[in-house]
């Protein structure tokens, strides 16, 4: 089973066991490595961005605190991930602003890749950006438990069975959602709307 990477490459493992044995400096790199990670993660639940800031901040808050009792992981995304949906669902439930998973207001800064590119000459940049610009919009016309299967799926590079379990869907959900995204997004997406 290959082993998991950070988002900088680090041996994902190896870091979360030097933070687990008290590694300060480990801690602060995993902090590092994840906090947008899971700030774009939170955004696909609430646009409110200070609660996501302090749910964050209160799991790695917590994470320091046992430390010493925190079992191995085989991946750390995955672990971090499933841990702030449970703390924000929590959040966002105590304060019922979370009355209908699909009326949640959609906050479209969770989409990595829409920066644009700088090694690109100024028409490459141009282009690069009206494509990102127009997927973009795509993704924000799907269904919020379709674009959370993509984002997990394509841009967290979550395997299906991981998606599964932090969804809490079974497999052929995952299958379904993917799809489902992907046919959608054939539809939202034709090459005269990407043509500059």
């Amino acid at each position: 089973m290959p082993r998991y990477r950070t988002p900088s490459g680090i041996d994902e493992e190896q870091l979360w066991d030097q933070f687990r044995s008290g590694d300060e400096v480990a801690f602060a790199r995993l902090y590092k490595e994840y906090v947008q990670v899971l700030y774009h993660y939170c955004a696909h639940f609430t646009a409110d961005r200070a609660l996501i800031k302090d749910c964050i901040h209160d799991l790695f808050v917590e994470l320091w605190k046992h430390r010493q009792t925190i079992g191995q992981t085989t991946s750390v995304r995955f672990y971090l991930m499933a841990s702030i949906k449970r703390k924000l669902v929590r959040h966002l439930n105590a304060e019922l602003k979370f009355s209908s998973q699909d009326d949640v207001e959609n906050d479209r800064e969770w989409l990595p890749g829409c920066a644009p590119s700088y090694e690109s000459t100024l028409i490459s940049f141009e282009e690069d950006d009206h494509v990102n610009s127009c997927v973009a919009k795509a993704i924000e016309k799907l269904p919020r438990r379709q674009r959370e299967a993509v984002y997990l799926r394509y841009y967290q590079n979550l395997s299906n069975e991981e998606i599964s379990s932090l969804m809490k869907i079974n497999i052929q959900s995952v299958y379904n959602l993917i799809f489902g995204a992907l046919t959608n997004l054939k539809k939202y997406i034709s090459p005269e709307k990407v043509v500059l």
